[in-house]
């Protein structure tokens, strides 16, 4: 009986471990998700900023015709400056500004609209540290100079001919910052200002005695020896009378 028993028991166990290690090897072994690769950032659209907030027109065109919008989004791909933009409402391009800046040639025009972005991000905060002149994307040097100062919460920006103020933020992200401005910013460069206008001439003092006609004095000598010769000729006769 003991024997019987104990037979049973090895089988039990024999079984138990053949259905464990079948169980075992059969599970499938658990696999991770695959991870998805990390998205690239897409440099900001700042033609379509612009077209959305619905004002910046005669400048957005004038950014595709210098193609800068293509420069813009090439230097936000291969840097992490940033960029900042000072951005002219319609209401800026009176029809006078409008003519200045439809005369230049195409690459005054590219310098033109360079003039009004900074090569780097800057908040309103970061505008009270900034050293003058401060570095465009036309450059920095005496004939394009740009200074900006701050006063209380007001950004004033100069170009040496318009001075103008920071009206409102377009848009801010960590890579750009669009300000709206209320009037062009004109370079020394390409509009120097005008000659002043001459002294008018001095006029020329009349004589308080009006000179007389010589034609008039002729006449008056003539007549004085008409009257000479006369009475002349009255006392002859006289005398050849007597």
């Amino acid at each position: 009986m003991q024997r019987f028993i104990l037979l049973l028991s090895l089988l039990f166990l024999h079984n138990c471990s053949r259905t464990f290690c079948q169980s075992s090897v059969q599970s499938p072994t658990p696999t991770k998700a695959p991870v998805p690769p990390p998205s690239l950032a897409v440099p900001t659209d700042t033609i379509k900023i612009l077209l959305k907030a619905g004002r910046f027109l005669s400048f957005v065109r004038l950014m595709k015709a210098t193609q800068v919008d293509t420069q813009l989004f090439s230097q936000l791909n291969s840097s992490t400056d940033g960029i900042t933009i000072f951005a002219p409402d319609d209401n800026a391009f009176s029809s006078r500004v409008a003519g200045a800046v439809g005369s230049l040639n195409d690459r005054e025009k590219l310098e033109f609209v360079q003039f009004h972005i900074l090569p780097r991000f800057l908040t309103i905060s970061d505008f009270q540290t900034v050293s003058n002149p401060v570095k465009t994307l036309a450059g920095s040097d005496n004939k394009l100079p740009l200074t900006i100062t701050t006063s209380d919460n007001s950004v004033k920006i100069s170009s040496g001919l318009t001075k103008t103020s920071i009206s409102n933020t377009i848009y801010t992200d960590k890579q750009v910052a669009i300000y709206e401005v209320d009037k062009v910013l004109v370079p020394k460069d390409l509009f120097p200002p005008a000659p002043p206008a001459p002294a008018p001439a001095k006029p020329v003092e009349e004589s308080p005695v009006a000179p007389r006609d010589a034609s008039v004095g002729a006449i008056v000598v003539l007549h004085r020896h008409l009257v000479f010769f006369g009475v002349g000729v009255y006392i002859a006769a006289l005398v050849f009378t007597l």
